[in-house]
């Protein structure tokens, strides 16, 4: 399908005609709020409702109700064709993989979600059911997996590679040509440095500096790797 900005550029084109897209979210904590503005601040889709717990249902968030839980995704694919895992990620990733590949096996299309303020490269490859917050940066040559989260005025810059199911969060920032493989998270402020490889379910805690080749599973933190 088209990107983002194709489809605002076709929408702008319709005029008053703007078509929009449903969408259910998948998730109705915290990082469900901060996705709803995201996404509302394309223009591009009609968020159709939450999907929550059991005793989240009816109770609303930002103005949409959970509709329904996991169980009503097989009837609600027939009604909404696309949906967007709407899930936090600190620790574990296993949770967003969990609803990843739920939606996909119940056939939802799953979109890419870039804010209206994000700077994304059309140079850039981001995956299907990533979302790029308010004010982060992709630039030329970086390519984002499947399922992930950049966060707020984080900074992925040129040639770096995110893993599927990674969270890259609140001001952190990956220098050129890093790679970050599967389920890792970086957390807010933390600072990679040029050319390095983080590997798969990785922790990098708030603030961490790393300077050198973190190997999967690992845990990292304050001023992280020295040389």
């Amino acid at each position: 399908g088209p990107t983002n900005k194709q489809y605002s550029k076709q929408c702008a084109f319709r005029g008053r005609e703007i078509m929009t897209r449903d969408l259910l979210l998948i998730g109705a904590g915290g990082h469900a709020r901060s996705c709803i503005e995201v996404i509302e601040s394309t223009g591009i889709y009609r968020i159709a409702g939450l999907i929550g717990q059991p005793l989240e249902i009816g109770t609303s968030e930002l103005g949409y109700k959970v509709i329904g839980q996991d169980e009503d995704l097989a009837q609600l694919v027939e009604v909404h064709s696309q949906a967007l895992v709407s899930v936090g990620q600190i620790k574990s990733a296993t949770l967003r993989v969990k609803l990843f590949n739920l939606i996909q096996q119940y056939g939802f299309i799953v979109p890419t979600i870039v804010a209206s303020s994000a700077q994304v490269s059309k140079h850039a490859i981001i995956g299907s059911g990533s979302i790029v917050m308010h004010g982060a940066i992709v630039n030329a040559g970086a390519t984002i997996g499947d399922n992930c989260i950049i966060n707020s005025r984080s900074i992925i810059e040129h040639d770096v590679v995110v893993g599927d199911h990674s969270h890259v969060s609140v001001g952190a920032i990956l220098n050129g040509g890093v790679k970050v493989s599967n389920e890792t998270f970086i957390g807010s402020g933390a600072l990679v440095k040029e050319g390095l490889t983080v590997g798969s379910r990785c922790i990098i805690g708030m603030g961490a500096v790393v300077r050198r080749d973190v190997e999967s599973e690992s845990q990292v933190v304050g001023v992280g790797l020295n040389e």
